[in-house]
């Protein structure tokens, strides 16, 4: 592409900027010259350099990376963009798409950005299914009188810019919501599952409130032990090779009944529990990282110790090895520390152990239409290791626990922002105590971000 077709492209995007009084940096454009006023504006918005800092050279081809660079800093000041410049800053965000993932800049809902303020979301329709089984306490699970097959979620969030290190965010959702038999929808509660304030430099992140996802072990391990709403306060440093996290906070799901947590199912458990929380990552060429974390779970402000909540510390271990661009390796270890009042016949010791391998090939980005993923995983997880709560594994909750299982799936971008993926368990069995072996579990779903 010749740097002067995409100057004059290019113009439109220098929102904002003024050259009454700029100087032309470039000695070989003259004043005269078709592009000189697009260009001298270009250079006092911060769009383009030039070369050598002194050179236009307005006849050198440029390369993907040199114009997605470009549409970088014009994305940038699309806060000040008029509604015909925002409409070609996204047309070009969406041509380099790729170059501009690869330099970190996210590019996808871009069009919903309304003065400082952006607005995204996503929608997903599901559908899950188990035969019926009996655990260990005697309690059936799935089967047709329990069949809540079909449900969706709806969640939006709106993100405000308050300065050029500060945001906040506030999110609503209306949780996984299960389909009656007449079609219509119950529990239709809609709530707050993301309120929080973040602070971020190039080295140092510190944020306050609440966030709608705590996932153990932080975004590259599984996250078989996820604990859903979570209010904490958290900060992390970071260089280009490590980062380093540390928090604190509550999990907030659940209900209650008198004071105490329903014994309605195991997953109300975690309302109320607190974690201390610490992290080391570090990251390697081609994308791979590796990572320990650890936390000390409390009740009431002292150590856990009681009917309803099992955990007392986890550590755990990842590992997340890229090999070339299509193949990834996930291996996650987890240790549980249990609680003297949850220790159970079966339960070997006073802890519990997690092992998972995931193999992928692929990768579904969702601003990439056509593009895919296939998986398989493995996963033995001895009794206690689930806390309760929500989990970022694909599986039923409830369902994680004292368990060999094998899973596999597909992940396809059938449009932009449009994804469908299909799961399947296999050869699962009960690992101790007198549990039949769980029925496989069968998932499908589509989800629409916006």
């Amino acid at each position: 592409m010749k740097s002067k077709v995409l100057a004059s492209v290019a113009a439109l995007m220098a929102v904002g900027a003024t050259c009454a009084f700029a100087a032309n940096p470039f000695v070989d454009v003259p004043t005269d010259s078709w592009a000189y006023r697009s260009v001298v504006e270009l250079a006092d918005a911060g769009i383009i350099q030039g070369v050598d800092g002194s050179y236009f050279q307005g006849e050198r081809n440029i390369t993907r990376y040199e114009a997605a660079e470009m549409v970088a800093k014009a994305m940038a000041h699309m806060d000040r963009a008029t509604v015909e410049q925002r409409a070609l800053i996204n047309k070009l965000a969406d041509e380099y798409a790729d170059e501009l993932n690869n330099l970190g800049v996210r590019v996808s809902n871009l069009e919903n950005k309304v003065g400082n303020i952006k607005f995204t979301g996503d929608a997903r329709l599901r559908y899950r299914y188990q035969s019926s089984y009996t655990d260990n306490d005697g309690v059936k699970h799935g089967g047709k009188e329990n069949d809540k097959s079909w449900d969706y979620r709806i969640r939006l969030r709106g993100k405000a810019q308050i300065n050029d290190r500060m945001t906040a965010t506030l999110g609503l959702s209306t949780d996984s919501q299960s389909f009656g038999d007449n079609g219509a929808a119950s529990d239709t509660n809609i709530f707050a599952d993301d309120i929080k304030v973040d602070y971020n430099t190039k080295s140092f992140g510190l944020s306050l409130g609440r966030t709608d996802k705590y996932k153990i072990g932080g975004p590259r391990a599984y996250g078989y032990i996820y604990g859903d709403v979570f209010d904490r306060a958290e900060m992390q440093f970071r260089g280009d090779k490590f980062a380093v996290t540390a928090g604190y906070g509550k999990f907030k799901m659940g209900s209650k009944v008198n004071g105490m947590p329903s014994m309605a199912g195991e997953d109300e458990v975690m309302d109320g529990v607190k974690t201390g929380y610490a992290e080391i990552e570090g990251f390697f060429g081609n994308g791979s990282a590796a990572g320990v974390y650890y936390n000390d779970f409390s009740v009431g402000g002292g150590s856990v110790d009681n009917d309803f909540f099992r955990g007392d510390d986890l550590w755990g271990a990842y590992a997340s090895v890229n090999f070339g661009s299509k193949w990834n390796l996930l291996a996650n270890y987890e240790n549980v520390g249990l609680a003297d009042s949850y220790k159970t016949p079966y339960t070997k010791d006073d802890s519990a152990d997690l092992w998972i391998g995931r193999l992928t090939y692929g990768k579904a980005n969702m601003s990439a239409p056509k593009s895919w993923d296939i998986w398989v995983e493995y996963i033995d997880a001895e009794d206690g290791v689930w806390l309760g709560g929500s989990t970022d594994s694909w599986r039923f909750a409830d369902q994680m626990d004292n368990i060999t299982s094998w899973g596999a799936g597909v992940d396809y971008i059938f449009a932009k922002n449009a994804k469908f993926s299909v799961m399947q368990s296999f050869a699962t069995e009960a690992k101790d105590g007198n549990m039949t072996d769980p029925e496989e579990q069968t998932r499908a779903e589509f989800v629409f971000a916006f």
